[in-house]
C-alpha cells in the first residue's frame, strides 16, 4: 500500500501554488523551507539552478510570468510526487515538479524543470 494518501497530493499542490506566490516567492526563509537541500531546477532558459541560487532569484524578483492551471499530480512511489502543471501567459511554459517527503520533515520539491510552449491547444 503506498504511504501517499490524497491529502498529500493536495498538499503537494498547495505547496507548489505556494512557489507561486510572489509574497512568498519574495521570503527567502520560506522559499528554503519550500525545497529540498539537493533541490536542483531545470529552468526554461536553459539555466541550472539549486537551492541557494533559486532562493537568491525569487528573493531579489517575486514576480510571476504568468497563472499555474492544470495541476495534476501523481504518486511515483512511497513519499514521491510528480507534479505537472502549466504556467499560462505571455512566457508560457509547461512544469513537472518532483517532491519528496522524507522522514521528519515536510513535503519539499527535490526537482523542477520549465519548458517553454506555445499557448494552451
Amino acid at each position: 500500500m503506498s504511504m501517499v494518501e490524497n491529502e498529500d497530493l493536495v498538499e503537494v499542490v498547495r505547496r507548489e501554488q505556494q512557489l507561486l506566490d510572489p509574497t512568498i516567492r519574495g521570503s527567502g526563509q520560506r522559499v528554503r523551507e519550500l525545497l529540498h537541500p539537493d533541490f536542483v531546477e531545470y529552468g526554461a532558459s536553459g539555466r541550472t539552478w539549486d537551492r541557494a541560487t533559486v532562493s537568491a532569484a525569487l528573493s531579489a524578483n517575486p514576480r510571476v510570468s504568468g497563472k499555474g492551471t492544470d495541476f495534476l499530480p501523481i504518486a511515483l512511489a512511497d513519499n514521491v510526487i510528480l507534479l505537472t502543471y502549466r504556467i499560462e501567459g505571455t512566457a508560457g511554459s509547461l512544469r513537472s515538479s518532483i517532491w519528496v517527503k522524507d522522514s521528519g520533515s515536510d513535503w519539499r520539491i527535490r526537482f523542477h524543470q520549465g519548458t517553454r510552449s506555445m499557448a494552451k491547444e
